[in-house]
């Protein structure tokens, strides 16, 4: 049986690299992003496997709809894949923009319980997989983490409260919480520097997307009576930093 996976933020980094990872092994894949040049470019290279949907997470009108119109080779959702979510802004707390604050949660959080909430009656009808893509910085504070971090927080609670929720349904839930991958993701939280970016991945042999789309694969295809609830993972190349000391 052909099974269907629903990924978000499938224009780039984790979500286009998890279409490519399902498709590859012969699954449905629904990819949904903002980017629509993208999506196409994803189906052009994908295939008939592949359909795409576009819209903004935060858009809860558009995203509905879009969920009413699929196709009825793709509407019976198995696999949940909570990947569309950014950074905004490295600024202390003190100095950030209430706007990247708002446009984190409403995409991290928001948005996310959202989706989740409308696609659940199918999931536990199909005794499904719920992948919520969190962070470790959800778990160890930075400077700078502020809001992200406290909305990757949310996104790893969240999982174990449904996880809780769910029991007795046979649906399954996973937190994956990666650390530094080199994607886009710094250009989005610099807004567009890429010398931030090169200065970050520079000589760490960080993951890839490839890496993270491997580990949301294992997480769909395990058997269904195994559940992993919490899956972190870095790079060899990245520990845990010490405290910071004032000393006044």
């Amino acid at each position: 049986m052909t099974r269907t996976v629903l990924i978000t933020g499938a224009t780039s980094g984790f979500g286009a690299a998890a279409a490519r990872r399902f498709v590859a092994d012969g699954w449905r894949v629904v990819a949904t992003g903002r980017r629509l040049e993208r999506l196409h470019a994803l189906a052009d290279e994908l295939g008939s496997q592949l359909h795409v949907e576009a819209f903004d997470v935060r858009d809860e009108a558009a995203m509905n709809a879009a969920i009413d119109a699929l196709p009825a080779d793709f509407a019976n959702i198995d696999v949940l894949v909570n990947n569309a979510g950014l950074a905004l802004g490295t600024a202390p707390a003190q100095q950030a923009s209430l706007d990247d604050w708002r446009t984190m949660i409403d995409t991290n959080i928001t948005s996310l319980v959202i989706l989740t909430r409308r696609l659940l009656p199918t999931l536990i009808e199909r005794k499904g997989v719920i992948i919520n893509i969190s962070s470790i910085a959800g778990s160890y504070p930075y400077p700078g983490g502020n809001t992200y971090g406290g909305t990757k927080a949310f996104v790893t609670q969240f999982s174990l409260g449904l996880r809780s929720d769910l029991h007795g349904t046979g649906v399954r839930v996973t937190s994956i919480e990666p650390g530094m991958a080199e994607t886009e993701f710094t250009l989005v939280r610099t807004h567009g520097n890429q010398q931030a970016s090169d200065n970050l991945y520079g000589g760490a042999n960080p993951m890839t997307a490839e890496d993270i789309a491997d580990q949301i694969h294992y997480v769909a295809t395990l058997p269904p009576h195994l559940n992993i609830n919490r899956l972190e993972i870095m790079p060899v190349t990245q520990s845990f930093a010490g405290f910071q000391i004032h000393r006044g």
